[in-house]
């Protein structure tokens, strides 16, 4: 099984003393986002747990835990996105510098193979032209040459969720002459600093400038820190063009305290501070407690090791 840690909110960020308790008792909840009342109760033993996929904006609370993570045996690597965006969009986020240098912490201490940089979403405005995005790139890879092999990044998606005055402040999604213009901007400078540039759940087709299809939950990645090859099918709960084998989420939505207005998992800032008063470090739940009338079954999870097929 691979945890997915989480799609849906920054674990690391401000649940991190939450996940590792999770850990060290062996299994979580995680609620049904379509119907709250149906929880599942999912083991986290490390016979179970091939590999656990975190997704963060500032990995910096967690790096204190990496120890007891590491002795417990888990498998991970991180998805971390770091993008020359100001409050405008992400409102509540730290200050980028102190981010950029938690990245690099995060990578002396578990390897630039395992720390993924996004570059995610990419939109462009009368604010943030194709120039701004081209000199922004230009400077994190210069920052993160050495710190990480590779670099993922997609378009902005105007989701149905978003706000009117979020969808306001994006603008339009990204045209077809501006998505090449970055491309081979991108893909250029990438080339020069040593990171590979690929796309995550894009349509278009930029292997004319040397970039690819990817899948964040990738299963050759996956494969390469577990040190074993795995059994695994697409996620068919993904988009079309998403390329991720199939995980489990442990988070919750409407959870994160980012603030970035582009976000699908986040509704509004009321749902996120109510559910922010409900979190309880020592719950199965991420966010608050289960309820007498919830009904709790255990999900059928196993390991994806291989025994038929070595790796190497």
């Amino acid at each position: 099984m691979i945890i997915s840690a989480s799609r849906r909110t920054d674990i690391p960020a401000f649940y991190s003393e939450w996940f590792v308790n999770r850990l060290k008792a062996g299994f979580v909840y995680v609620k049904n986002p379509l119907n709250s009342k149906q929880i599942s109760n999912i083991l986290l033993t490390p016979d179970k747990v091939d590999c656990i996929v975190f997704w963060t904006k500032n990995a910096q609370p967690m790096l204190p835990s990496l120890d007891t993570i590491d002795g417990m045996g888990y498998s991970y690597y991180f998805q971390f996105t770091l993008t020359p965006y100001d409050r405008s969009l992400e409102r509540n986020l730290g200050d980028k510098q102190e981010i950029l240098q938690g990245f690099k912490r995060l990578s002396k201490r578990i390897g630039k193979q395992r720390v993924i940089w996004r570059y995610d979403p990419i939109i462009i405005n009368e604010r943030f032209s194709v120039k701004y995005h081209l000199q922004s790139f230009d400077k994190l890879c210069y920052e993160l040459c050495g710190y990480t092999t590779k670099c993922v990044f997609s378009y902005v998606d105007i989701y149905a969720k978003i706000g009117k005055l979020a969808k306001k402040i994006i603008g339009n999604e990204v045209g077809i002459d501006n998505m090449n213009k970055i491309a081979q901007g991108f893909a250029d400078i990438a080339k020069e600093n040593q990171i590979i540039l690929e796309t995550c759940s894009e349509e278009i087709d930029l292997s004319q400038y040397g970039i690819h299809h990817t899948a964040c939950i990738d299963q050759k990645t996956i494969e390469s820190i577990t040190g074993y090859a795995i059994n695994s099918k697409k996620d068919k709960n993904q988009r079309q063009a998403c390329g991720c084998i199939e995980s489990v989420d442990i988070g919750a939505y409407n959870s994160c305290f980012h603030g970035c207005i582009y976000c699908y998992a986040t509704l509004n800032d009321t749902m996120v501070q109510n559910n922010r008063c409900c979190h309880d470090v020592h719950s199965p739940l991420l966010i608050g407690q289960p309820g007498i009338n919830d009904k709790i079954t255990d999900r059928l999870v196993k390991s994806l090791k291989s025994t038929q097929i070595p790796l190497f």
